[in-house]
């Protein structure tokens, strides 16, 4: 079970109340790895490469392709145990403006950490707080950006089975394969939901580009009970899972 202090920790963050919207059809959280492994050139990348995902025009097509149904987007950082910020508070989408904003806004955000491990766990902990903010939409998706596995703290598995994410489709984003397997563990450990998939970078350098493809993917219109598309696999190919 999770320590008192988590939960402590974590209910701080639902005693504010959620902000109310009609219409909306997705709440969209993405998290930024922002462990030791990721130095300051690759944070740059990674959030520049947020940043002109989210302004290119084929994500712009995919986030208002349901005229009056917004999409809602949150950003947060995370790290080692206590180490997560929310970069982008949640915000509704509804023209090419708000979302030319939002991005700018990503572009623009620093870091607050450079020197603790990678807790997954404790992201997933973090992000079930974010949701408790989100506008009500039909969907809830999180996508999470990763160069490693877990190595501090309690797993992904443990964070299933005790924080309210049971709603949520989680989708990963693997920057760089690696020796280690970081598809097969995000495919494993990390992704859930009905049509969940891993998207692959090569690397930093490649984010933009995975980023890109994995936010249309996300952003496509979708019906309750719709089935997900089938998908290959290899570098810069989502791989899908049900479950």
């Amino acid at each position: 079970m999770v320590s008192l202090r988590l939960f402590i920790y974590f209910l701080a963050f639902g005693l504010l109340a959620a902000p109310v919207s009609a219409d909306c059809r997705l709440a969209l959280a993405l998290g930024l790895d922002i462990s030791s492994s990721v130095d300051a050139a690759e944070d740059r990348l990674q959030r520049r490469g947020l940043a002109r995902a989210l302004a290119s025009p084929e994500v712009q097509d995919a986030l208002l392709s349901v005229p009056g149904q917004s999409v809602a987007l949150a950003v947060f950082e995370w790290s080692g145990r206590y180490q997560q910020d929310v970069i982008l508070p949640w915000r509704l989408v509804q023209t090419p403006g708000d979302l030319l904003s939002a991005a700018l806004y990503i572009e623009r955000s620093q870091r607050s950490y450079t020197e603790f491990p990678t807790a997954i766990g404790y992201a997933l902990g973090f992000a079930a707080s974010v949701f408790k903010q989100a506008p009500p939409c039909l969907f809830q998706t999180l996508d999470m950006s990763g160069d490693g596995i877990n190595n501090e703290g309690f797993t992904p598995e443990i964070a299933y089975r005790n924080f309210p994410l049971a709603e949520i489709t989680v989708n990963g984003l693997v920057i760089g394969g690696g020796a280690d397997d970081l598809v097969g563990y995000y495919r494993r450990e990390l992704i859930k939901g009905p049509g969940a998939f891993v998207e692959v970078a090569a690397d930093f350098n490649d984010f933009e580009r995975a980023m890109r493809r994995k936010l249309v993917r996300e952003l496509e219109a979708r019906t309750i009970g719709s089935a997900p598309a089938p998908v290959g696999v290899g570098v810069g190919v989502g791989v899908a899972k049900e479950g």
